[in-house]
């Protein structure tokens, strides 16, 4: 592994290395290992491994996962990390009332993704969150690209239907 390959392509994931082993261990110490270690073996990587290596997020991010499900259960962590401070998107242009019913909705969303199957809540949080691309999401997760597809449908669909019988109940 060279400097320049390390300084540009890999250390500026690193935030979203950490938050999908937070999604995987609910553990903020467990994630921060988890990133660590895969940082570590990443600059350790000899050079001809790194000649073969395409796409170094998607390889860092498989590596990620990988180590978070170790982690997981070696350890039976339960997890329980909510998606804290992931809600980035710009409410400078919103009123206050607006911007309080988007962070709520926000909110809502990220404690519905808890309850969904854990494929399903990987491969939304990779797309929706992380803005991976389908091709990205599936070597990540060592799944075909119908999978990663079809995971991503039912998870917005139960989304919009826990949105709607929401809706429904307030009013």
């Amino acid at each position: 592994m060279n400097w320049t390959i390390f300084h540009e392509q890999v250390f500026p994931i690193r935030h979203k290395l950490y938050r999908f082993a937070l999604r995987i261990t609910g553990s903020v110490h467990e994630a921060e290992d988890v990133v660590q270690e895969v940082l570590e073996k990443v600059w350790k990587t000899s050079a001809d491994h790194s000649a073969t290596v395409q796409n170094w997020e998607a390889w860092c991010m498989t590596l990620t996962r990988n180590r978070s499900l170790d982690k997981t259960r070696s350890q039976s962590l339960r997890r329980t990390a909510p998606l804290e401070n992931l809600s980035e998107r710009r409410t400078d242009t919103l009123n206050p009332a607006e911007a309080a019913e988007s962070n709520d909705l926000t909110e809502n969303i990220k404690r519905m993704m808890q309850e969904l199957p854990e494929k399903q809540r990987l491969v939304m949080h990779l797309r929706d969150i992380e803005e991976l691309t389908y091709d990205e999401i599936a070597e990540t997760l060592s799944i075909t690209l119908d999978q990663v597809k079809i995971n991503l449908h039912r998870a917005r669909k139960t989304i919009r239907t826990m949105i709607l019988e929401r809706e429904r109940i307030s009013g």
